[in-house]
């Protein structure tokens, strides 16, 4: 299966809590529910399609514990029947049991259990949120592609999916869209290490 990460984000780079003011309030961040005033008929198209390739989704601990906790009530959403019915693994040090199923939770070296989660046949596996766990997989060059998609607005504060330090990569763009309500929807493609080089007329 292809590794897809899929992310919420300002222009500023803000991860957290793009759904709602209590969504992530974590490090005393307290302007959640920034991406919500810019959805919009045409991204929801945009992210059903994206959510249609899905062969199974992997979560970090909060995400997980965020989507357990709405999808299984949510029947009525269209993407309800993927979401709630398809495989399900969840990277957590500490979770012992996980109530959303199907669910398998990963633990111990985790890039190491994604490695072999993607060498099962499938389409895509994909996290959804989960910045903390997507920065490390990137670090690990397993993310095969980005699918981020971007607010028109700076939240000023919050954690980044990009963070001062974090590991290089280097990326091709494979398709981008705008939405009528400024929503810009960029796909990148994993190309390994960054290429560097020095301008000249």
């Amino acid at each position: 299966m292809r590794l897809v990460l899929q992310e919420f984000l300002s222009l500023d780079g803000v991860s957290q809590g793009p759904g709602s003011p209590d969504e992530d309030p974590s490090d005393g961040f307290t302007r959640g529910g920034w991406f919500v005033p810019h959805l919009d008929e045409s991204f929801d198209r945009v992210a059903t399609a994206w959510l249609g390739r899905a062969d199974a989704f992997l979560f970090g601990r909060r995400t997980y514990e965020n989507f357990a906790r709405d999808w299984p009530t949510m029947t009525d959403h269209p993407n309800a029947r993927v979401l709630n019915g398809s495989p399900k693994y969840v990277a957590s040090q500490s979770l012992t049991t996980a109530r959303w199923e199907p669910t398998t939770i990963l633990s111990g070296d985790i890039p190491a259990r994604v490695a072999e989660l993607k060498e099962r046949p499938g389409r895509e596996l994909q996290i959804h949120g989960s910045a903390r766990l997507g920065q490390s997989l990137l670090a690990a060059g397993l993310v095969d592609e980005l699918r981020l998609a971007v607010a028109p607005v700076v939240v000023g504060s919050g954690r980044r999916l990009f963070p001062d330090g974090g590991a290089p990569a280097g990326l091709r763009l494979l398709s981008h869209e705008t939405t009528p309500s400024g929503i810009a929807v960029h796909v990148y493609e994993s190309t390994g290490r960054p290429e560097y080089g020095t301008y000249g007329a």
